[in-house]
């Protein structure tokens, strides 16, 4: 019987492995004489096969929610003095200019 690890690390080193289906990746196994836990997880996408295989253990898989920055009320913008545009264009200061 082949290491299950191994077989693992080479699946996820041969994209032809890793993106072959269930039934492909199954011959490949029996091939392999992977363990029948290895060959369940394959057959039936569930990677709670491989608990049989490397044992239970607990796991750090907390809510993502508690991790992440609380959220916050946005800020208000500010009022700017100058949002409205004058009515008439302003000119240049002509009276003062010499010459």
């Amino acid at each position: 019987m082949t290491d299950t690890m191994e077989l693992l690390e080479a699946i996820g080193q041969d994209a032809t492995l890793r993106h072959a289906s269930a039934d492909a990746l199954g011959d490949v196994l029996d091939a392999a004489e992977a363990s029948d836990a290895l060959k369940a997880a394959v057959a039936s996408g569930d990677s709670a096969w491989l608990a049989q295989e490397f044992g239970t253990r607990a796991t750090m898989n907390g809510s993502q929610s508690s991790q992440t920055c609380p959220q916050e009320e946005p800020l208000p913008t500010p009022e700017r003095e100058d949002e409205e545009e004058p009515s008439t264009p302003l000119e240049p200061d002509v009276s003062s200019s010499s010459g």
